[in-house]
């Protein structure tokens, strides 16, 4: 069927995906449909008589010529120009012909009314633009006559558009949501003199080191494969026919359907077709040049726009690169104005609904709609002259204390930080031991720690919040956790694990969850409380942050290692930001395990060069042991914010 708009299934959303986001990567696969609009809502009525829609072929200086579509205010004119706001996405400018409009041009209706020239443009080699697609193309920072990469796209399109589009003031904007954050990024590289402003928000970043498809090398099976069972297949030449047929799990069962799927070489045979993406994904289990040269965080230099990077600290695709853009853009342009907003939200949560809760957790607001009209003040300060937008350096969500909070930089200056140590009978301490020990846990690949308690075919957004008790319970998953806090304690910026490990195999992988423990309802649960549907938290271990390590992967990304059974080794890596509070009689808990299916696919547990080849013999179960002697002391390093050291909303 023609797809002409996406629906945002799994955002819970009626009606059409907001430009500029990315559809739900399993909404790629499975959910690309026309919308037809019986009854036209007034937003798309009022785009539609208020803008002139026209439609270029873009010529880049290789000659290749780009799709794009732009839609211009009927009132424009030499009296009252207006800025462009472009979206540069590999999912469709759709809908295809001049009489054809979206039903939506800006992240929300204000955009429209405000007034802007929206520009959306299919990248290279994707629907109706000519050339070769290339995931995660490659920048070329020595480019050289007729030489591309995306950052030359973007730098052609708004010079062709300065030159060809009448009635606009001479400033341009960008923005994307995930890929299209990606493009968004690349534009700002040695960006065009006329960008002044541009928006990544859920940016990927790197697709081996934590966004999308790995996390320190452990590869992301139920994302990667349901999206390159549909977003991985080939497209001879420009077209506006989108169709698919929609993958066909058999089963609603996504635990059940990759178990039964065995190793991962099985996976090519399971598609209809042979996906390019993936065997490139086999061919690389390392992080070798190919992945480095995927990676744009060595590359964000030379950027002239103010940014406005936004993030979710829930969003189970792109955490990660956010968090690094925002870095990235910070050491390689000091004097550029560059900002970060991360919200208690999953993947495009500020655009795709109300942000007031998440699985397992709630937020006391609709925090989306706090940020939107920011979001929008960002673009008219610096594309209309507008009055400032009120922005600091670094907007952040405090959860646990639901609150906005206002910082000079991020991390915050201020936060310090400090260890919990992993100590005997799972208790979590301040100090190191002082005494020798260690606790052993199973691992079974045929029985893995599922990631989710939810049944389903593609992975859960809820389960960045989950309640982890039905973990916690299991034999294969360590538990550590602190008495119950005497007062407050916040927790800002990154983590790091800091473990002795070893095995009774040759590699394994660890999992790290950081969770928030609700102190016990001592007066019980009555009649009242179950009419008002109000749930009863007592004791609920909810999920603050959890990160896989590939543990092959501990001297060296590109050079992988077996383990010495038995040997303890040191086993340490970064786990991505939190801003949370733990409220006093709340209890701080980390859940060591090293299964996470099918969110992280199996490790075999018997070493071989490439666990993408591995055979179904390779599958062993062993025993790990965490170490805790003074000696061989594992522990989480944390940063702790002082009390009342920002600026609340």
């Amino acid at each position: 069927m023609r797809a002409a708009w996406t629906l945002c299934l799994l955002a819970g959303l009626a009606g059409a995906q907001t430009p500029g986001t990315e559809p739900d990567l399993s909404d790629v696969a499975a959910a690309q449909t026309t919308i037809t609009l019986a009854a036209p809502d007034e937003r798309a009525q009022a785009i539609r008589a208020g803008y002139t829609k026209y439609e270029y072929r873009i010529p880049m200086r290789d000659g290749v010529r780009l799709f794009t579509a732009v839609y211009v205010p009927n009132d424009a004119s030499k009296a009252k120009p207006y800025p462009l706001l472009m979206v540069r996405t590999p999912y469709s400018v759709s809908p295809y012909g001049l009489d054809r409009y979206k039903a939506a041009l800006g992240p929300t209706e204000a955009y429209e009314k405000e007034g802007f020239i929206f520009v959306f443009q299919d990248v290279r080699g994707q629907h109706m633009s000519e050339g070769e697609f290339v995931n995660m193309r490659p920048h070329r920072p020595d480019k050289r006559g007729t030489e591309i990469d995306e950052s030359s796209d973007s730098y052609d399109t708004i010079e062709w558009l300065l030159k060809h589009v009448a009635h606009h003031n001479g400033k341009v904007g960008q923005w994307g949501i995930s890929y299209p954050g990606f493009y968004a990024s690349m534009a700002a590289i040695d960006s065009h003199p006329a960008l002044k402003a541009v928006s990544p928000q859920a940016p990927i970043a790197d697709w081996w080191r934590g966004d999308d498809m790995h996390r320190h090398g452990a590869f992301n099976l139920q994302l990667a494969y349901a999206f390159f069972s549909g977003f991985g297949k080939p497209r001879p030449a420009p077209t506006d026919d989108e169709s698919w047929d929609r993958f066909d799990f058999g089963t609603p069962d996504g635990y059940q359907y990759f178990l039964d799927l065995g190793p991962l070489a099985n996976v090519p045979s399971s598609f209809k077709e042979p996906v390019a993406f993936w065997n490139d994904i086999v061919a690389h289990p390392d992080y070798d040049d190919f992945w480095k040269a995927r990676s744009i965080l060595p590359h964000l230099k030379n950027v002239g726009a103010a940014t406005l990077v936004v993030g979710g600290w829930y969003d189970t695709e792109d955490l990660y690169g956010p968090l690094q853009t925002y870095a990235a853009i910070e050491r390689g342009n000091p004097k550029s104005r560059n900002m970060l907003v991360m919200g208690p939200w999953p993947h495009g949560g500020w655009a795709r609904g109300k942000g007031d809760r998440l699985g397992d957790a709630e937020f006391g607001f609709n925090t989306a709609e706090y940020f939107q009209p920011l979001g929008l003040a960002f673009f008219k300060q610096y594309l209309k002259d507008g009055e400032e937008a009120g922005l600091p350096e670094a907007l952040v969500f405090e959860t646990g204390a639901n609150r906005w909070r206002r910082f000079e930089q991020w991390p915050p200056a201020a936060a310090q930080p400090r260890r919990l140590y992993f100590h005997a009978e799972g208790r979590l301490e301040w100090n190191p031991p002082t005494a020798p020990g260690a606790d052993d846990y199973p691992s079974d690949p045929a029985k893995p720690v599922p990631y989710t308690q939810e049944i389903s075919q593609r992975w859960s957004r809820d389960y960045m919040t989950e309640d982890q008790r039905f973990a916690a319970r299991r034999p294969d998953v360590l538990v550590y956790q602190t008495a119950p806090l005497e007062q407050d304690l916040t927790l800002a910026g990154p983590l790091h694990a800091d473990l002795w490990f070893s095995t009774s195999a040759t590699d394994a992988d660890v999992v790290i969850k950081l969770i928030d423990v609700s102190p016990g309802d001592p007066r019980g649960w009555d009649q009242t409380d179950l009419e008002s549907g109000r749930k009863n938290r007592g004791g609920q271990q909810t999920l603050v942050r959890g990160e896989p390590f590939r543990g092959r992967y501990r001297e060296s990304y590109e050079q992988p290692l077996p383990f010495t059974p038995d040997l303890a080794t040191p086993v340490n890596f970064a786990i991505n930001d939190v801003f949370h509070t733990f409220q006093r009689g709340h209890r701080i808990m980390i859940q060591v395990q090293s299964t996470w299916f099918p969110f992280i696919d199996r490790n075999p547990q018997t070493f071989v060069p490439n666990i993408f080849e591995a055979r179904a013999e390779d599958f062993v179960r062993a025993t790990h042991r965490i170490h805790r002697s003074p000696e061989q002391a594992s522990s989480v390093e944390v940063r702790v914010l002082p009390a009342a050291d920002a600026t609340a909303d």
